[in-house]
């Protein structure tokens, strides 16, 4: 079987250059009605890391790739790739995993300045971990338009930071936005730095394209 990429997760809200900043305007992107009118839409926090999916044949984890690159298990450059997928296995994140590809994210040390503030590194599964432990459960209990959206978006709960560093976590952890999951397999993003409140460094893929 083929191997995929990540595919590219489009914010659900038009995007343009506002003041030499790309940001969401509440004009709904063509196709994605269904974030806000599909209630089995899930809210899922947006880990900061660096996308790693891994393929199990048989029940056994066959090949492991950052993006398209395959990542051999024994290198000296990317090691911590490969104890970030130890870690989880360890953890028991991996049960469930059926055969085939799966994506997840690994954070940790090495990877964008590990805003988590975790040792080591660990991989994320997004089908199994992250629908279960960082859904946003206040996703769907207010209206969905854009200035409430808005809103909702500046008191999101650092989910994972709660998780890994408990209270602290809560009060000044980190959280970079949400990714919209559809159950037929369809995504979508909003990261708070779209937003023209925000404040802070833009995440680095956002350039403004010329």
């Amino acid at each position: 079987s083929t191997i995929k990429d990540m595919p590219k997760i489009e914010s659900p809200f038009v995007r343009k250059e506002i003041d030499g900043r790309y940001l969401v305007t509440p004009e709904i992107t063509e196709g994605y009605n269904w974030v806000f009118e599909d209630d089995s839409v899930m809210a899922i926090e947006k880990l900061h890391g660096t996308n790693v999916s891994i393929i199990i044949q048989d029940g056994i984890i066959t090949a492991i790739f950052n993006r398209t690159e395959r990542i051999p298990f024994f290198n000296k450059g990317k090691a911590h790739i490969i104890r970030g997928l130890l870690e989880s296995y360890t953890r028991g994140y991996m049960e469930n995993l059926l055969d085939g590809q799966h994506f997840g994210e690994l954070i940790g040390e090495k990877v964008n300045g590990n805003p988590y503030k975790i040792k080591g590194n660990v991989w994320i599964p997004f089908e199994t971990f992250g629908q279960k432990h960082l859904r946003y459960k206040s996703w769907g209990k207010y209206p969905k338009d854009f200035n409430t959206i808005s809103e909702w978006f500046k008191e999101l709960i650092p989910l994972y930071a709660c998780m890994s560093q408990g209270e602290e976590g809560r009060k000044n952890g980190f959280v970079e936005g949400i990714v919209f999951t559809h159950p037929d397999g369809r995504m979508a993003k909003l990261r708070k730095d779209m937003f023209s409140w925000f404040e802070g460094p833009a995440h680095k893929e956002e350039e403004v394209k010329v």
